[in-house]
C-alpha cells in the first residue's frame, strides 16, 4: 500500500490553482496534476482511481468521454530523450468522482471532496441561470469575469517583471486581433476617449478574451516567467494561438464580432434610473 505523505496546510485555493480554462469557458484539470495534490506518489495507482471514477461516471448513465478526456504530454527523460507521457483533461464531475474513490484516510481527500461537490453543484445552477439570461446579461456576466481575470493576471505579471502593463496587455490585444492595440479596437469601434473596450464587446468577443487572459496567466506561472520581454511574448503568444484555433474551428474573427449598440456602462446608467422611477 502506498505510504501517506504528511498531510499539508491544503485550502479551496491549493484546487483553483491548478485549474484551467478552455475557449468555452469551461473549467478543466489535468490528472497528473491532480494526483500531486491529492498525494499519489505513483500514476499506476492514481490511475487505478481513475478507472474507478470512469466506471462511476459510466454506470450515472454520463458519457465518460466529455468528463475524461485523454491527452498526452511531452517529458523529458534522465537522458533528455522525450516521450509522451497519458494524462487526462478532468472536468469538475470527474475531478468530484475522483476524490469520491481516493484513499480517505488522506485528509486532503475530504476537502477534494467537499470542494468539488459544492463547485459542481455552484457550476450546474451557473449554467442552468446562464442559458436563460439574455445577450446583455450575459455581457454583464462575462465582464464581471474579465475584471476578477485581468486583476489576478496583473498580479502574476507584476511578480513576472512586468512594469508596463499597457504594453504587456496591448501584447495579447495584438494577438488575438491581428496586431491591433486596445487603442486600434477603440477606434474600429468608433468608442470616445478612454472608453473601455471591454464595455463594448458581445459576450462572444468577452468570452474569447477572458480565455486570453486565463490563460496568459497560467502560463506565466505555469513556465516560471521572470522578465517583461518573456511576458509581453508570452500574452501575443497565447492571443496568437486562441485567434488561430478559432479560425481552424471556422469561427468569427474577434474584429469581425459586431459591437453591442450600447456599453455596459450605458445600461447599468439606465437600469439605475428605471430602479430609482
Amino acid at each position: 500500500m502506498e505510504k501517506l505523505e504528511k498531510n499539508q496546510n491544503y485550502t479551496n485555493q491549493t484546487f483553483e490553482d491548478i485549474k484551467y480554462t478552455d475557449e468555452n469557458g469551461i473549467e478543466f484539470w489535468y490528472a497528473r496534476e491532480l494526483m500531486k495534490i491529492l498525494e499519489y506518489k505513483q500514476w499506476r495507482r492514481f490511475e487505478n482511481v481513475i478507472d474507478k471514477a470512469k466506471q462511476a461516471c459510466e454506470n450515472s448513465g454520463i458519457s465518460v468521454f466529455e468528463h475524461f478526456a485523454d491527452v498526452g504530454k511531452l517529458s523529458k527523460r534522465a537522458n533528455n530523450a522525450e516521450v509522451v507521457i497519458k494524462d487526462y483533461k478532468l472536468t469538475r464531475y470527474a475531478c468530484y468522482l475522483i476524490a469520491q474513490n481516493g484513499d480517505s484516510r488522506k485528509k486532503v481527500i475530504a476537502l477534494a471532496q467537499t470542494y468539488f461537490a459544492v463547485q459542481t453543484r455552484k457550476q450546474e445552477i451557473i449554467e442552468k441561470e446562464y442559458s436563460l439570461l439574455t445577450e446583455d446579461e450575459k455581457r454583464f456576466y462575462q465582464r464581471n469575469l474579465t475584471k476578477k481575470g485581468n486583476y489576478s493576471l496583473n498580479q502574476t505579471a507584476k511578480k513576472a517583471g512586468v512594469k508596463n502593463f499597457d504594453k504587456f496587455h496591448n501584447s495579447g490585444y495584438k494577438g488575438l486581433y491581428n496586431g491591433e492595440t486596445a487603442d486600434d479596437i477603440a477606434k474600429r469601434k468608433g468608442l470616445r476617449y478612454r472608453e473601455d473596450i471591454l464595455d463594448n464587446m458581445g459576450s462572444e468577443e468577452l468570452i474569447s478574451n477572458l480565455f486570453r487572459i486565463s490563460q496568459t496567466e497560467q502560463k506565466l506561472k505555469r513556465d516560471n516567467i521572470q522578465t517583461e520581454k518573456d511576458a509581453n511574448e508570452a500574452h501575443y503568444e497565447v492571443g496568437s494561438k486562441i485567434r488561430k484555433t478559432i479560425k481552424e474551428l471556422g469561427g468569427t474573427m474577434p474584429e469581425d464580432l459586431p459591437t453591442p449598440k450600447k456599453s455596459l456602462k450605458q445600461l447599468e446608467k439606465e437600469n439605475k434610473k428605471a430602479l430609482k422611477k
